[in-house]
């Protein structure tokens, strides 16, 4: 009989095969990129469409817009109420979301397969014929208002809010919260967004992904009939270059009377989605913070228990997103906290990962590559992608191998790139009557005390 020896890990199994679903691609004569995944082990489809309305398009004056009108988008159609267009949808088992941000607007729908021509008809009319009712409209204004201010009053999202105003130049649309200002919001109506959908929701530079039990000539059809004559450019282009608001270390220290905890983030200006180093990056931030044995992690939490987690990551996007390290620490360990994320991301950056790390972090990223995409939902994210940021149409057919290609050597090479800790702008949100002086003990940076009204 053999005894388990428990004091060994495991040795990792073979990676099992697995491909993507092979996508059949077509450009519609209105500049509509038509995509169409065929999956059939479930008699579900997801429709996805996708156009540029973005709010990095938008100026500080109308911040919150885009989010504002896909939020509105629901609540009815010239034909319908939007009582009556829920009813439609109810009755033939389908659901509509539609959600905005920094790359565009996006709308879908999910069914059944042999509903998809009842909801191909109801997307084409919600997108291309809103009413926008001022009750719907006021309930979205009421929410977006509210949404923002929680989160002056919630810490966490405080902090992530202070950080990107330190990370990124006055003028950046990344500078601030993709739901806008107070005074923003408060000088929008419905006329606001009615124009700008009837300016903006347009084919030119979008696309449409379906994903699920279908035909692909079918679905063309369907297309053709509901978006044929859809035609048009987005008005308000995003026109802007990423700059930093100073490449001087700072600590920022948002001043919260009475809190018992931090709330910490540690970043900088990123890298786009188009960086030549997007596989090692994502591998050194993997060994970084960005999976559960990290070193940030391994320090923070399971070395000195000073968290219940800590995370990094870069957000990729168009243009340049956000690098940062993100975790809510004790007041009476903020200090610590801080000191030892900055010596794990020191250390990245000037050493970089060693083999065994970086092979863990090879096999995890190739092995759940596949479990993430079990769904037409999750794979219709992933085509969409591809679209919005000009990928290969061969991308995630060779996703794991490209992974599992990535050396030691070019995963430091991106960690020393992209990861700069002497630029890191430090922002906590806490009680600067008790944590001020011990983050000023450090000697990371001189301690800027910011106190919000």
């Amino acid at each position: 009989m053999s005894v388990l020896d428990r004091s060994a890990q495991p040795a990792s199994g073979s990676l099992r095969d697995f491909s993507f679903p092979a996508v059949e691609r077509k450009a519609l004569e209105n500049g509509l990129d038509l995509r169409v995944a065929r999956m059939n082990r479930l008699p579900m489809v997801n429709v996805s469409l996708f156009m540029r309305a973005s709010e990095d398009a938008l100026g500080l004056d109308r911040a919150g817009l885009a989010v504002l009108a896909a939020d509105a988008l629901e609540g009815g159609t010239k034909k319908r109420s939007g009582s009556e267009l829920a009813e439609s949808l109810e009755k033939i088992g389908a659901r509509v979301s539609a959600s905005a941000g920094w790359e565009g607007t996006t709308v879908g729908i999910s069914c059944l397969a042999d509903r998809l021509p009842e909801a191909f008809a109801i997307m084409a009319e919600t997108v291309r014929e809103s009413s926008f009712p001022d009750d719907e409209v006021r309930r979205a204004l009421d929410q977006q208002r509210a949404t923002i201010r929680q989160r002056r009053m919630d810490p966490g999202a405080l902090a992530t809010d202070s950080a990107r105003a330190a990370y990124f130049a006055p003028g950046v649309p990344y500078a601030r919260a993709v739901d806008g200002t107070t005074e923003s919001i408060e000088a929008m109506s419905r006329d606001t967004i009615r124009g700008y959908v009837d300016a903006n929701y347009r084919p030119e530079g979008g696309g449409l992904v379906v994903v699920g039990d279908v035909e692909v000539a079918e679905v063309a059809e369907m297309v053709v009939a509901h978006f044929g004559d859809w035609t048009g450019s987005p008005a308000n282009v995003a026109d802007f270059e990423v700059k930093a608001a100073t490449t001087e270390r700072r600590v920022i220290l948002v001043h919260r009377p009475g809190a018992a905890q931090s709330e910490v983030r540690i970043g900088h200006v990123g890298a786009s989605r188009s960086t030549t180093d997007y596989y090692p990056l994502s591998i050194a931030n993997m060994v970084l913070g960005g999976m559960f044995t990290s070193r940030l992690n391994l320090n923070l939490r399971e070395e000195h228990g000073f968290t219940y987690g800590v995370r990094s990551r870069f957000t990729f996007r168009s243009s340049p997103g956000p690098f940062q390290i993100s975790t809510a620490v004790g007041n009476d360990v903020t200090a610590p906290a801080v000191r030892e994320a900055m010596l794990e991301f020191t250390k990245m950056a000037e050493h970089g990962p060693t083999e065994d790390e970086v092979s863990a972090a090879r096999d995890y990223a190739a092995g759940v590559f596949g479990l993430q995409l079990e769904t037409s939902g999750q794979v219709a994210t992933r085509v969409n992608q591809l679209l919005i940021y000009g990928l290969p149409d061969t991308h995630y057919d060779h996703y794991r191998d490209d992974v599992r290609a990535v050396t030691v050597d070019a995963a430091a090479a991106a960690a020393a790139t992209h990861m700069r800790p002497t630029e890191a702008q430090i922002v906590v949100v806490g009680d600067a009557e008790v944590i001020g002086q011990p983050l000023e003990d450090l000697g990371l940076a001189a301690v800027e005390v910011v106190r919000p009204d």
